[in-house]
């Protein structure tokens, strides 16, 4: 049976978007130790598996295919438009919410970037704006971004696998630079460790968390 699927084989544009993608990721993540080079990997095969199969070959449809009997005379590349059933639709609910996901990770990576460049400039332990609120705003940004793209908004078989091994991989080295971080400011980064959550703020705070996913120029 030769099935036919939609929005696939746009090979050069799925180059763009790995590329460009490729690029915001190592400008504002930048790796240095072989641990941050670990994490970053996981990220690389995250972010090609994605957009290969989003624009070129949809492996996951057609694994679907294989070991489900999906039996469709026109399939597409979205794996919740075909299992939903709902098409263009189903495609298109996914797309703004997991796009709304994405910019506001992307938001919050790019904003903490920003703090704890200035703060190393000023040689000092950063416990204001998003690090008053999380001790690790970037990793969060980067966890929402990729839940966003790669689970709600196109989901594959190759980015669901491999973004609970990317939260793993960065929760550990989350842990790392905080023994770094205690060995440089002792107590001071002790008392702030013991009020600020890691990850995620506190129920009230999330308003003022997400607001500085905004843009800022």
């Amino acid at each position: 049976m030769q099935t036919h699927i939609a929005h696939s084989e746009l090979w050069g544009l799925a180059v763009i978007m790995i590329v460009v993608v490729s690029w915001i990721f190592y400008r504002y993540f930048a790796p240095s130790s072989w641990h941050e080079w670990a994490g970053a990997g996981l990220v690389q095969a995250f972010v090609i598996a994605l957009y290969a199969e989003m624009y070129g070959f949809p492996l996951t449809i057609y694994l679907s295919v294989r070991l489900f009997g999906l039996d469709r005379s026109n399939l597409d590349a979205n794996l919740w438009s075909t299992l939903v059933g709902i098409g263009e639709v189903g495609m298109l609910v996914a797309m703004i919410i997991g796009y709304a996901l994405a910019f506001t990770g992307i938001g919050l990576f790019m904003e903490g970037w920003r703090e704890l460049y200035r703060a190393r400039q000023q040689d000092r332990l950063v416990t204001d704006g998003l690090y008053g609120l999380v001790r690790h705003p970037q990793y969060t940004g980067l966890f929402v971004a990729l839940f966003g793209e790669g689970v709600v908004h196109w989901p594959t078989v190759f980015s669901v696998i491999l973004f609970p091994a990317i939260v793993v991989a960065y929760v550990l080295l989350a842990y790392r630079e905080e023994r770094q971080m205690l060995g440089r400011f002792g107590e001071q980064y002790r008392t702030y460790r013991k009020h600020v959550p890691m990850f995620l703020p506190g129920r009230r705070r999330w308003r003022k968390f997400l607001a500085g996913a905004q843009m800022r120029s």
